[in-house]
């Protein structure tokens, strides 16, 4: 509910766009949503059905408070049909089951949306189906593919629907959803900096690892920054043993990347201390590239160390 907000402030080329075409009439029959999770897609699509069935349209925007618009927020209006993966594909009978409920009579007045979540997840029998539903559209209704993976889905599909470029979140948007589940405004930052992607910040903030690792390196990074020897010691002590896949590793250097930075942005007017976090910055960037090239993390991790305090 409320889409609106979320896409002015996230997608405002893409919501105004889609506003000017709902205004004038320009809708097409199909269209592909694809952008990265959370960047809005079903946002756009949920606010274009509402659009679309609101009774009392003020201003070019759904009222949110109809019958049509709380039945869709609520997923029970009939004219308003969601598709998402049974498991891990989209089946072609959910395909045979759409078609076969656009051609009955609407239950009700007005456009029938489809609406297919992950559509790169169609195996080539749903894919076809679905085209054959796209190259003769039935009656007032528009169709919407929602998906991560734009290459995954078929030529011949996305040739016969409008594509609609969703742009990542901007890292502020990113940090608002994520304090809005009641993570605290430093751990929002710490992850909004190391994905852009919504649905990927809240598997991280989720992680047990990550959360217990956060905290670890917030010490380490505590250690280096005061140029405490106990930061060699550290990397033997605590980092290693969090450190044993080459992802874990990776992130570990992510996750100090972004301390310093923040250490770098909140010290600018201090030159020395400006100079010192442009060389630490450099210093870790070195070490991810010696980690790429398959150099022993604990070696890397103690040098890195070693120079900082240094």
């Amino acid at each position: 509910m409320g889409e609106e907000n979320f896409l002015a402030q996230s997608q405002p080329l893409v919501y105004s766009q889609m506003k000017k075409n709902v205004e004038h009439e320009r809708l097409a029959h199909a269209y592909i949503f694809e952008g990265d999770s959370g960047s809005g897609k079903h946002d756009m699509a949920l606010w274009l059905a509402k659009r679309l069935l609101c009774l009392n349209v003020n201003e070019n925007q759904p009222c949110e408070q109809c019958v049509n618009c709380m039945r869709i927020n609520e997923g029970e209006h009939p004219n308003v049909q969601l598709i998402e993966p049974e498991g891990q594909t989209i089946k072609v009978n959910q395909i045979r089951q759409l078609q076969e409920e656009l051609s009955k009579s609407s239950f009700e007045k007005g456009t029938q949306i489809s609406i297919v979540q992950e559509a790169d997840k169609m195996n080539p029998s749903t894919a076809n189906s679905l085209l054959k539903l796209l190259e003769e559209p039935v009656g007032d209704s528009i169709a919407i593919l929602e998906t991560n993976v734009l290459g995954q889905i078929l030529p011949t599909i996305q040739s016969r629907c409008q594509i609609v470029h969703f742009t990542p979140l901007a890292k502020e948007h990113l940090i608002k959803r994520l304090e809005e589940k009641d993570l605290g405004t430093n751990t929002a930052n710490l992850i909004a900096n190391l994905t852009n992607s919504y649905d990927k910040a809240v598997e991280i903030s989720e992680d047990e690892w990550f959360n217990e690792t956060r905290k670890i390196i917030a010490k380490w990074f505590d250690y280096l920054k005061k140029g405490d020897p106990q930061a060699f010691i550290f990397v033997q002590k605590k980092i290693t043993a969090q450190a044993k896949e080459k992802q874990q590793q990776s992130m570990i250097f992510a996750m100090l990347l972004v301390y310093f930075q923040d250490e770098r942005n909140h010290s600018l007017e201090d030159k020395q201390k400006t100079q010192r976090n442009n060389k630490i910055l450099e210093l870790i960037l070195q070490a991810q590239k010696k980690l790429a090239a398959n150099v022993a993390f604990q070696g890397i991790a103690e040098q890195l160390a070693l120079r900082i305090i240094d």
